[in-house]
């Protein structure tokens, strides 16, 4: 995809507009990553291009951050990127950029709570099954999981959407996490308010309870051997249309390339998994629904 010009420059304005708010946050010599001095060469590309150019990778067709670096950076986008510096020394910024990335995925990206939100998780896997015990990149840090698909090596990204399509929020866990995990939904859904919807995968009593004291109602399908409950004609029909954020998964996989096995650090898989989420909010298009409900629910029994 040739980038066009003003977008850009509204990514790169957006993205150096918050780097100035939290300048303060990185003084020249330390680091936030260890509080520790470091010598620091002064570098020809800012924070903000730094950031603006991972993001335009992920927006872009390349399927590797080498070549599109290389060629449409260094010389389709030269004159937007005078700076340019070596393919290893972008490298080693990249790590740099970390922290300011998640900031800004978090203040910046995130969409707003309607009141109607979708749940769901969707594995990252960092190695092909074959080659697990071969893995020392991710040692110690991924696990084995297993999805309806199968099983995997690496880890859980779990997603609250809205009817938008919009991020409300994400978390990150091992692969072995049961998506049911108390402590990450509380976290999670913190923010949030409303009805969730999510798949049979997220049934528990437990869970169903703890949000419903917060305001929160969690729906889901049932399964065969459970009774059936009331439940309005609105929160049916949301419910079937629950795979909007299947689309947001394969949007961020297959679009935006979140997920591949080509990782050489866990730092740098960190980059490309919060670079890829941050690309996502930047797209014109994203799955959604239009919802206008004008009469009263009416009570179905399921």
């Amino acid at each position: 995809m040739q980038h066009n010009d003003l977008h850009v420059l509204q990514i790169y304005s957006k993205i150096d507009n918050f780097c100035k708010e939290i300048s303060f946050l990185f003084v020249r010599g330390k680091n936030l990553s260890d509080n520790k001095k470091h010598r620091q060469k002064p570098s020809r590309l800012s924070l903000s291009e730094i950031m603006t150019i991972m993001v335009l990778f992920h927006l872009s067709n390349y399927r590797d951050f080498k070549h599109f670096y290389l060629f449409q950076i260094c010389q389709v986008m030269r004159p937007a990127f005078p700076g340019v510096v070596s393919y290893n020394r972008m490298v080693e910024l990249m790590r740099q950029a970390l922290i300011p990335m998640v900031l800004f995925l978090k203040l910046e990206c995130k969409g707003k709570a309607t009141g109607i939100s979708f749940l769901d998780s969707t594995h990252l896997a960092v190695c092909h099954n074959k080659r697990i015990h071969q893995n020392k990149v991710f040692k110690g840090l991924a696990e084995r999981g297993k999805t309806t698909i199968g099983w995997f090596y690496g880890f859980k990204l779990h997603l609250i959407i809205n009817e938008k399509g919009e991020l409300l929020s994400f978390g990150i866990t091992k692969g072995n996490v049961d998506d049911r995990n108390i402590d990450l939904l509380k976290d999670m859904t913190k923010d949030i308010f409303g009805k969730i919807y999510a798949d049979k995968g997220y049934i528990s009593q437990t869970l169903f309870e703890l949000l419903f004291e917060d305001g929160k109602e969690l729906i889901t399908k049932l399964k065969k051997n459970m009774k059936g409950k009331v439940m309005t004609f609105v929160d049916r029909l949301l419910l079937r249309k629950r795979a909007i954020i299947e689309s947001v998964n394969d949007e961020l996989k297959n679009i935006c390339q979140i997920d591949h096995t080509r990782h050489r650090s866990p730092v740098n898989w960190l980059m490309n998994l919060f670079s890829g989420l941050t690309a996502y909010m930047f797209l014109p298009k994203k799955p959604s629904l239009k919802i206008e409900c004008k009469f009263d629910s009416n009570l179905l029994l399921i």
